[in-house]
Order: C-alpha cells, then sequence, then structure tokens
C-alpha cells in the first residue's frame, strides 16, 4: 500500500480543487478519507532499503532513473509512467536516495509475501544494471546524511527541521524501515480497538524488531533503534499526537491533524519557496490567518496533501499504516507481516493481544532506547509474538513467530541473530 493516500477510493476526490466551508467540514473529510470503513481483510507492506553505487557512495538520481526505467517514480523523472513492479508493487524514492518498494494489498499475508519477494528480486536486478546495490538495514552507519531529491517538499522540510538538531536530516537522508497497512476496520467500535492496539503494541514491537544501533551523525547515546529515536527527537507535534487521550480516535486523529504545523505550503511556481509561516497550521490557514503570507485559502487537495506530511507511528491514510518498525535484516521482513495478521484476525484476538502490552504503553523511549534488554519489555515481547504464534494463518507463519518469540527470550536483537551472534549482555 501506496504511503500516501488512496486517492482513486475517495467519495470527493483529491483532484477536486473545492474549498472547504468550515473546521467543522475539514475535520469530517479528514474523518471520511482516513479511515475507509469496510470489513477488514487487505494488509499490505512497504520494504525500504539504503542504496549505494559501486563505490559506496549514494547512487545519483540520473544512475536511479536509468535502472528503474518505466518504473521510476515521477519524483525521479517526471514524465515516467510510474508503472509497478510485476507483483504489483510501486517503487519510490526516499531523500536521501533510500529506495522503497509500496505493494498492493492482498488478501492473504502468504501472498503478499510471495509477490513483494519477486518485486524485491527484480528491484535489485534493475538497480545492478547500473551497479547499484541495496541493503536491508535501517540505519545509514557510514555516510553522513546527504539529500539527493531537491524538490520543493523536501527543502521545505529540511529548513523546517533543521532548528531541531541533526535529526531531521537523519530521518530524511540516513533511516529506513519496514512498514505495514492494515484495513482500519468495520465500524467505529473496531477502528477504536485496532488503533488502539497497534499503538498499545508499539513499544513492545519496536524493542522486539529494534536492530539500528548504530547511525553516522548521531548525538552520543546508546539506543537498540537509532532510526526510532530520530523519530522521538525529531519534531513531537507532528510524530507523537496524544492518543492515551483519545476515546475516539477518527474525531480525533481529524483535530490533531488540522492543529499540527503545516510543514510545506505548494506553490506553482518554479522555484518558489514552499515554506509556510513558522508554527502557522492548517487550521490557521483556514480560518484565514495566513491570507496575506499565502494569498489563498486552502482547497481539500491542500488538506490532502497536508495530511502526508504527517509521520505518527500509526498512521491514518485509509487504511492504518503501522510506521514504527526498523527494516528486517536479509529476508525477515516477512515476520511483521505473519505478526499483524495474526494479532488482528479476530476482535478477540485483538482484545488479547492489547491486554498483554499494555504494561509497557507509552514506553517508546525505553523501548527505542533499552530494546530487549528492558526485562518487562522483553518479557511482554514475547508473549505478544507467542500469542501471534498461537493464531497465525500457517504453519510456517507460526513457526516463523516462535523463532521470533525465542529470540527475544534471549535478549537478541534480529542484527544479532543474523549475525550469529549472542548480543550485548
Amino acid at each position: 500500500m501506496a504511503v500516501t493516500l488512496e486517492r482513486s477510493s475517495w467519495p470527493d476526490s483529491a483532484c477536486d480543487q473545492g474549498g472547504l466551508s468550515s473546521r467543522a467540514a475539514a475535520e469530517a473529510y479528514v474523518g471520511g478519507v482516513c479511515f475507509k470503513l469496510g470489513p477488514p481483510t487487505l494488509i499490505g507492506a512497504e520494504l525500504e532499503w539504503l542504496t549505494a553505487g559501486p563505490t559506496g557512495a549514494r547512487p545519483t538520481l540520473h544512475q536511479l532513473t536509468s535502472a528503474l526505467g518505466p518504473h521510476a517514480p515521477t519524483s525521479l523523472a517526471p514524465a515516467s509512467p510510474a508503472f509497478p513492479l510485476p507483483g504489483g508493487s510501486a517503487v519510490t524514492i526516499e531523500p536521501g536516495g533510500q529506495i522503497e518498494l509500496s505493494s498492493a494489498p492482498f488478501a492473504d499475508p502468504m501472498e503478499l509475501t510471495r509477490q513483494l519477494r519477486a518485486d524485491a528480486a527484480r528491484l535489485r536486478e534493475l538497480l545492478a544494471t547500473s551497479d547499484i546495490t541495496v541493503t536491508a538495514a535501517a540505519a545509514d552507519a557510514h555516510r553522513p546524511a546527504e539529500r539527493l531529491l531537491r524538490l520543493p517538499r523536501y527543502a521545505a522540510m529540511e529548513r523546517a527541521f533543521a532548528g531541531i538538531g541533526p535529526f531531521g536530516a537523519l530521518m530524511m537522508c540516513n533511516t529506513a524501515a519496514t512498514q505495514v497497512s492494515v484495513d482500519a476496520g468495520a465500524d467505529a467500535a473496531q477502528v477504536r480497538a485496532r488503533w488502539t492496539a497497534l499503538y498499545v503494541l508499539g513499544p513492545a514491537l519496536i524493542a522486539a524488531f529494534a536492530c539500528s544501533p548504530t547511525l553516522h551523525g548521531i548525538p552520543c547515546g546508546d539506543w537498540a533503534s537509532q532510526r526510532m529515536r530520530t523519530w522521538l527527537r525529531l519534531d513531537p507535534a507532528r510524530t507523537r499526537p496524544p492518543v492515551s487521550d483519545w476515546a475516539e480516535p477518527i474525531t480525533s486523529y481529524a483535530r490533531w491533524a488540522l492543529d499540527v504545523p503545516l510543514l510545506c505550503v505548494r506553490c506553482t511556481e518554479p522555484e518558489a519557496d514552499w515554506s509556510p509561516p513558522p508554527g502557522a497550521t492548517f487550521a490557521d490557514w483556514l480560518s484565514g490567518a495566513l491570507d496575506d503570507e499565502v494569498g489563498r485559502r486552502p482547497t481539500r487537495a491542500d488538506l490532502d496533501y497536508h495530511l502526508t506530511t504527517l509521520f505518527p507511528p500509526v498512521r491514518a491514510s485509509g487504511h492504518l499504516e503501522v510506521r514504527y518498525l526498523d527494516t528486517q535484516p536479509g529476508e525477515s521482513w516477512t515476520t511483521p507481516i505473519h505478526l499483524f495478521d495474526a494479532l488482528l484476525s479476530t476482535p478477540e484476538v485483538v482484545a488479547e493481544a492489547t491486554a498483554l502490552a499494555a504494561p509497557v504503553a507509552g514506553e517508546w523511549a525505553t523501548a527505542a532506547r533499552c530494546g530487549l534488554l528492558d526485562p518487562q519489555v522483553r518479557r511482554v515481547a514475547v508473549e505478544v509474538l507467542e500469542l501471534a504464534a498461537d493464531h497465525a494463518r500457517t504453519p510456517a507463519a507460526a513457526q516463523e513467530l516462535a523463532d521470533a518469540a525465542q529470540r527475544c527470550r534471549q535478549a537478541r536483537s534480529p542484527v544479532d541473530k543474523l549475525n550469529g551472534t549472542d548480543g550485548p549482555r
């Protein structure tokens, strides 16, 4: 599933440039497009990798465009048809040259992993034609942050994050994630249960899959997931919504989204600066407070775009995007797919998973810093993985999840497992 919202499925298309009559209308619009209601049957994933040319340096945009051909995203080649790969995955490029596959949604997680694996192999073949290699690493341990994409969006992001320290540039250019996307739910009650579960599970699962202890240019400090550290320290108003206070995620997400400061305001003029007035929110723009600076009121398309600049650990994009896991080493990205498929398989399992993870809910920093070396976080991670193994769709998926539970029980990170080491003591 693509990171951006699935516009073609919206009753009111993002292509509709109509204005928004009021804040209430804008909140209702956000609730409708960010939480598409229906029986939860589909699952998708996004895989990100670091890229390098033959010398180890970042590949050039020309090399990437040439290698990808008709699959190149329009961010690289505006005239590209941006065809998906044979398995349905779309290719995108992140600011630092990281490459991403966004799968099509599937009803069967085994079919999802099969198609993603084939598309990943095809992607490597394409990149090899330009001597580009990919590395399944959540953090770039060797190269300083360097932005390759020169788009106005990323220039505005860079300026907005520059005052926070190095975390913005590092997040944009030197990190990668494994993301899983699931349907929101059939009705408001089911959405609330699934949304709550994904947030409550976050700390335990961050620790279970943390594998980025080293990140070039990060301030001093030992963290199991330096990638997650960048998100926690980046821009709390944008990355850490107060979900513990949300009784109804659909309405609360809409309110929160309008009050997050604008990251950029799109302009049609070439070379225009997309940076908004400092601290201005979408609600400010909607109310007319930015009439002098921007010169126009926002449209639905502007609101659609603003929603893509929100980076919470779980993002509502019609479906729910789980964004808090490190890129997994090797082929072990299949484990999170089977994990979320199992944990969200029935309302009863959702409730049990939420109850198991509740003791460490909110311990995001502890989980990212200490990982599995925190005893309580490790215990919860093991219990959650064992629950998932009990409800996996296939024996193979159950064994994969049981193996992950055993790894966590021994307090080993995914990268330790890959390298055959015992991990930190």
